[in-house]
């Protein structure tokens, strides 16, 4: 697909607008964002427990982070400042136990390489 002035767009003419699919893989694609929602997916969380469970992702990150997921409408910010999916958070969420599941099933054991 070419543009108006008659070059290839560098994705290949996939427009996230008109696709958003790619959208939503540029979005979950950030480090931290699948891990965010993962924590998340049980139920509500503040910062400081959110921080705790997330390992080495730095407070700066974090706060980064969801803020775009809240601008994407996937979580939002409570009055008591603890964050939870919404609707479509959730909808995500459940879009993604097929890929979790499998994951458990991939993982190699403990020591030994992926193949």
């Amino acid at each position: 697909m070419r543009s108006a002035n008659g070059a290839t767009p560098p994705n290949g003419g996939r427009d996230p607008v008109n696709a958003p699919i790619l959208a939503a893989m540029e979005l979950l694609g950030q480090r931290w964002m699948l891990r965010i929602l993962w924590e998340l997916e049980p139920g509500r969380l503040g910062f400081l427990e959110l921080r705790r469970r997330m390992d080495n992702c730095s407070s700066s990150m974090l706060s980064v982070r969801l803020q775009h997921l809240q601008t994407a409408g996937l979580i939002v910010k409570n009055a008591d400042k603890s964050y939870e999916l919404t609707t479509a958070g959730t909808g995500l969420t459940a879009a993604l136990h097929p890929l979790w599941d499998w994951s458990r099933h991939w993982t190699p054991p403990a020591g030994e390489p992926a193949v």
